[in-house]
């Protein structure tokens, strides 16, 4: 729990009488500017394999990813109940009677209490989303879309696809449901110093988000940035610099986003920069005594 900002695992539990705990499901789907429908070759920095877990495999069902993941959590706890999370590549890039066909194997595992589905802002529509609104009915459910950046330059400089006016029509006829709508930047993209991700902050805090996700860029081997960085290096954050950044940057939010994360945190093998060595919780820990130390001495 976080006296500086509101945290979401204070805020989770106050949705379940219980623990949970989200398992990742990889699906099969892949994204539309990967398949060649907008582009090919995905977000510059984009490999999935940074944030599948081991027992995720899209080879295997979804039911049997769920129970693997079961085990692997509940070693520590084992009254936990969890949350099916659809979260490598855009997991709404399909019919909808596939999509309901995989929701539906997810949510009718034993102990799974909810779903969190990560998007795209261009891949939902009106009856999709009508879907989406039934189901929160019936289930606990954050839809959570990718915006990365508010910028239209830097969106095109990724090979995202598709413009900010996109993100904000998706968020709005999200929200407008009633669905708990989540989002995901990235602080350090190509082009975004400092400056440009304050001025952006605002804008984030104006949307009609639940939840925010804020992670730094991270080059990954093998990806076109990789290539990039390596013919024409540029300043990636040091962990005291993003921290600073990151300190600033919540300042500029509104008191009821609810902010799940701050980093992210690739495989070791796969990271080439930044290389912090530190895990989400020590990230999140050092991010909170210098949140206490500032108050201290503004006081």
């Amino acid at each position: 729990m976080s006296e500086y900002y509101r945290d979401f695992g204070s805020w989770i539990r106050t949705k379940f009488p219980y623990r949970v705990q989200k398992i990742s499901v990889d699906a099969g789907f892949t994204c539309p500017n990967r398949d060649g429908k907008i582009s090919t070759g995905g977000c510059l920095y984009c490999d999935n394999r940074t944030f599948n877990p081991s027992y995720c495999n899209r080879r295997k069902s979804i039911t049997q990813q769920l129970e693997e993941g079961k085990k692997f959590f509940s070693r520590k706890y084992p009254e936990m109940k969890y949350l099916a999370y659809f979260q490598a590549y855009t997991n709404t890039y399909d019919t909808l009677d596939h999509l309901k066909a995989k929701y539906e194997e997810a949510l009718g595992g034993k102990d799974i209490v909810g779903i969190v589905i990560a998007t795209r802002p261009d891949c939902v529509n009106t009856e999709l989303l009508d879907y989406f609104k039934e189901l929160s009915h019936h289930t606990f459910l954050i839809v959570e879309y990718g915006i990365e950046t508010t910028n239209d330059e830097t969106l095109k400089r990724i090979n995202r696809g598709h413009d900010f006016a996109c993100t904000i029509k998706a968020l709005q006829e999200t929200h407008e449901r009633g669905i708990i709508t989540g989002g995901h930047v990235i602080l350090g993209l190509p082009g975004e110093d400092r400056q440009e991700s304050l001025r952006q902050a605002s804008v984030i805090s104006s949307l009609p988000l639940d939840i925010l996700k804020i992670h730094q860029l991270q080059i990954i081997r093998g990806t076109r940035l990789a290539k990039e960085y390596a013919e024409h290096p540029f300043h990636v954050y040091s962990v005291d610099e993003y921290i600073d950044l990151i300190v600033d940057y919540i300042q500029l939010l509104r008191k009821n986003l609810i902010l799940e994360r701050f980093v992210s945190q690739s495989p070791k093998e796969m990271l080439i920069a930044p290389n912090w060595g530190l895990k989400n919780d020590e990230f999140t820990n050092l991010l909170n005594n210098v949140l206490k130390e500032k108050r201290k001495s503004s006081k």
